[in-house]
C-alpha cells in the first residue's frame, strides 16, 4: 500500500479522491464504512480514518455520527463562488442540467469585453454561455470567460448537459487543466432586459441578481471569470474553518 515512502493514509486518500471524481461514489451518496475501506486497502481502521478525516477537511465528504460518511462534492472550494452548483443540486436531491447556448471568441479589446476585469480585456478571450436548470426549470444564466490560450481547442462537446460532468469547475480543471487557488466575488442587483425576462420567465424590469466571480492561480494571474445571472435569492454558509487544497 505504501509507495516510495508515501504514508498509507495519503495513498488511500488519493485513491478515494480519484474514485470520487470517476463517479464511483456519487454526490449525496454514502461512502463505504471504515471497516470496508480498511479491508479493501489492507490497512488499519485508524489509518483509513485518517484518510477520511483528510477528505472531510478538504470538503469532499462529511461525517455524521451513527451514519458514516456522505459525499458532499467532487469539486470542493474555500471560496463561495467556486462551489459546484451541480454538486449542491445533486446533494439536495434535485436534477441539475445545462443547456449549451454558445461558444464565442473575442479579440483583445473587443467591445464585448468592456465589462470584464481589466486583465481580461488585454488578451483574446473565449466565452462559454450556458443556461443552468434545476428539475428542468431555468435557474441561472452563466457566462464563463477565460483566455483563449487556456481553452485550447474548446468545442461545444466539451460542455455536457447532464450528469456530474456538467460542472464547469471540473470541465475547466479536468479538460483544460486550469488551476486556481483563490477568487473574489461581487454580487449586485440588475433589472431583467427582454432576453433575460424570457429566459427566466419573468417580466422585463424585474430585479435579478448578478454574481461576478474571478478566479486566480497561485501567482495571482486571473484564470477565468464568470458572470452568473439568477432569479431569486442566494444563501451562504460561512465557517471559521479553512481548508488547504491537496493536489492529487
Amino acid at each position: 500500500m505504501q509507495t516510495d515512502g508515501q504514508p498509507k493514509y495519503e495513498r488511500a486518500y488519493q485513491v478515494i479522491v480519484q474514485r470520487l471524481k470517476s463517479g464511483r461514489y456519487p454526490v449525496g451518496g454514502r461512502m463505504p464504512t471504515e471497516s470496508e475501506l480498511a479491508t479493501h486497502f489492507d490497512v488499519s481502521r485508524a489509518t483509513i480514518r485518517r484518510a477520511l478525516d483528510m477528505l472531510v477537511q478538504d470538503g469532499y465528504v462529511e461525517s455524521r455520527q451513527g451514519s458514516g460518511y456522505r459525499v458532499l462534492t467532487l469539486s470542493p472550494a474555500s471560496d463561495t463562488c467556486l462551489t459546484s452548483f451541480t454538486d449542491a443540486m445533486l446533494r439536495a436531491g434535485h436534477d441539475p442540467s445545462s443547456r449549451f447556448i454558445s461558444l464565442d471568441h473575442f479579440k483583445a479589446g473587443s467591445n464585448e469585453l468592456t465589462q470584464l476585469p481589466a486583465e481580461m480585456q488585454g488578451v483574446e478571450i473565449s466565452r462559454v454561455v450556458r443556461l443552468r436548470l434545476v428539475d428542468n426549470t431555468p435557474s441561472m444564466l452563466v457566462k464563463t470567460y477565460a483566455p483563449r490560450s487556456l481553452l485550447k481547442d474548446a468545442r461545444p462537446e466539451d460542455f455536457p448537459e447532464r450528469g456530474p460532468g456538467q460542472s464547469i469547475l471540473r470541465i475547466l480543471s479536468d479538460r483544460f487543466q486550469l488551476d486556481w487557488s483563490a477568487a473574489c466575488e461581487d454580487i449586485s442587483p440588475i433589472l431583467a432586459d427582454a432576453a433575460m425576462a424570457e429566459t427566466f420567465q419573468v417580466t422585463a424590469g424585474e430585479p435579478l441578481l448578478k454574481q461576478a466571480c474571478s478566479a486566480f492561480d497561485d501567482a495571482g494571474r486571473m484564470v477565468f471569470h464568470e458572470d452568473v445571472y439568477r432569479a431569486g435569492s442566494v444563501s451562504f454558509n460561512l465557517s471559521q474553518s479553512s481548508r488547504t487544497p491537496r493536489h492529487v
